[in-house]
């Protein structure tokens, strides 16, 4: 029975996958630049109402989900290693679970929270702003990439 759902677990995986990568993508292209040629206290602002705003049931659910999904394929293809896709399937999941979900956890998330904690309006808030646009910014990169990959991957195992 569980080789029967799979295929769709993989499917969800790449969709979470992709999903999750078309929104770090939009940050990495064009959100942190429009934010960084704001005033430091609108961009403080801005950034701290996205921050509040994205932990959301939709977001959540496919960010989380997807986490979850990628794990499930890690044990099912440790359970099955013959699996053919295994290696396709290992490799997505590992790039989704690494390179997006402990990235954000381990590197955007500090992030945010150091700047929920500052006043937009003070002044020594700017040089801890454009620290934060340039690491947050970095991190972002590497998570757009890595769901990329990891999308790449799972529809590799697909086909």
């Amino acid at each position: 029975m569980i080789e029967q759902i799979i295929p769709y677990v993989i499917f969800l995986a790449a969709l979470g996958s992709g999903l999750i990568a078309g929104v770090f993508f939009a940050f990495s292209s064009f959100v942190m630049t429009a934010l960084a040629k704001l005033p430091a206290k609108n961009g403080i602002a801005a950034m701290q109402s996205i921050n509040i705003t994205v932990l959301n049931k939709s977001f959540l659910t496919v960010f989380m989900g997807t986490a979850l999904a990628t794990a499930l394929l890690i044990v099912h293809c440790i359970l099955n290693i013959e699996n053919t896709n295994a290696f396709y399937l290992i490799t997505g999941s590992l790039f989704y679970l690494i390179g997006s979900f402990l990235v954000t956890i381990l590197g955007n998330v500090p992030l945010n929270d150091a700047l929920a904690r500052v006043r937009s309006e003070e002044e020594t808030s700017v040089p801890l702003w454009k620290n934060y646009l340039s690491k947050w910014s970095r991190w972002n990169h590497i998570r757009t990439l890595a769901s990329l990959v990891a999308l790449a991957f799972f529809i590799f195992a697909l086909s």
